[in-house]
């Protein structure tokens, strides 16, 4: 039901701020007769329903699957089991993926790329049944990509918002709960200040737009690995990136308790000649997250941003080695479906060894978030690092 747009002073009273006129009092010498108070409403219509989905999302020993990859990108991923990136071939995979048994168990949410959230399996059902049936939230990815930020330092502004509400009402008809939205920051280029400004506003009215039409916004800007830095230069952006993506929230009134976040874990850059220990990034990590992260947020839902697929679950594990103030969780594409890949090859024959290669890596990842994981049995393929400078979606 949509909240009237100003707050009333009491039950008792027949004023309302913003519409009446307070009236003088004796002796005062200053009018209040002009002044209007407007409280701003938040979310309108889809209050209750954001919250509950951002709750269902960020619940215990589950976390999100992100297949939401441009055709142009999943077609890199089949063509590395030497598979044509066709619509069929795209289906097939994604079939395998959200029609694994018993994935429910470990996946709270399903990222969809466009093409994903209006198809349906090779029996005629709609995908996003398939996520309902097994309790997974289907969401979808709503950013248009990446293109050149003129003035900044080479550096990259993500586009989009055109046209965002009218999408994400259909989107919302087509079943989708919550939406995605990647930008993101280098530190080898600055940051500059013009690149993390674009990057919290456009996050921030991506966010408002999404919960004015019941999405709940992922808000992810994601530091991206590239560089030699150490951690410490990586916590110091972030503490910075975070400090105005919640400013520009704030200033566009998106309701904290129906959002997640989806950010990168505090590492040192990819070509940084030491490598951090899992307790190091914890450390760093969560550092960041309680400096800047108010505790009204549901769920920080990790992004792996190139680490191999043990890195990216040790490291949430010993984050979890203690109670946080939010869901502390994972949001994993290639740290989940790397192995699926290398198990199915595109042969029918074997989806279920590839199903079976999912469940391992989505209970581990569960595991984790519970922070109960150990590396134990990791074989050595799981280890193996998926960094790429300059990846893109």
């Amino acid at each position: 039901m949509a909240c009237s747009s100003f707050a009333k002073l009491n039950a008792s009273s027949s004023q309302w701020i913003g519409q009446q006129s307070f009236t003088q009092r004796p002796g005062s010498s200053t009018s209040l007769a002009t002044r209007r108070v407007a409280v701003p409403i938040r979310a309108k219509a889809y209050t209750d329903e954001l919250v509950l989905t951002a709750k269902t999302i960020a619940s215990p020993g589950r976390g999100i699957l992100a297949i939401d990859e441009s055709n142009a990108t999943c077609g890199k991923r089949l063509d590395s089991i030497g598979l044509d990136n066709t619509e069929v071939n795209r289906q097939a995979y994604r079939q395998l993926l959200l029609t694994t048994p018993g994935l429910g168990e470990y996946i709270s949410g399903a990222i969809l790329f466009e093409e994903t959230l209006y198809q349906s399996t090779t029996d005629g059902k709609k995908f996003v049944d398939v996520l309902c049936d097994q309790k997974i939230v289907p969401g979808i990815k709503v950013d248009k990509g990446l293109v050149p930020l003129p003035g900044s330092n080479n550096e990259s502004w993500c586009q989009g918002l055109d046209g965002l509400a009218s999408r994400s009402a259909e989107y919302y008809k087509q079943g989708a709960r919550f939406a995605k939205w990647r930008t993101v920051v280098s530190i080898p280029c600055g940051p500059s200040a013009l690149a993390v400004k674009e990057a919290a506003w456009g996050l921030a009215r991506y966010a408002a737009i999404s919960q004015d039409n019941g999405l709940v916004p992922i808000v992810e800007p994601e530091i991206l690995l590239d560089g030699d830095h150490p951690i410490e230069r990586t916590l110091e952006v972030a503490e910075k990136v975070w400090s105005e993506v919640f400013y520009y929230l704030a200033e566009n009134n998106v309701m904290f308790e129906g959002i997640l976040l989806k950010p990168s874990m505090v590492t040192p850059g990819a070509e940084h000649k030491e490598k951090a220990t899992p307790e190091a990034i914890a450390k760093a990590t969560l550092t960041v997250l309680k400096r800047r992260v108010p505790p009204a947020v549901p769920g920080i839902m990790f992004l792996s941003g190139g680490q191999s697929e043990a890195e990216a679950t040790l490291n949430l594990n010993a984050m979890n080695q203690s109670p946080n103030p939010w869901h502390v969780s994972f949001s994993y594409a290639r740290a989940l479906q790397n192995s699926v890949l290398k198990a199915w090859q595109g042969h029918p024959e074997n989806v279920d060894a590839a199903q079976k290669a999912l469940l391992v890596r989505a209970k581990a990842n569960s595991l984790a978030q519970l922070g109960k994981y150990s590396a134990a049995g990791e074989d050595e393929e799981a280890k193996k690092g998926m960094f790429v400078k300059g990846y893109t979606y």
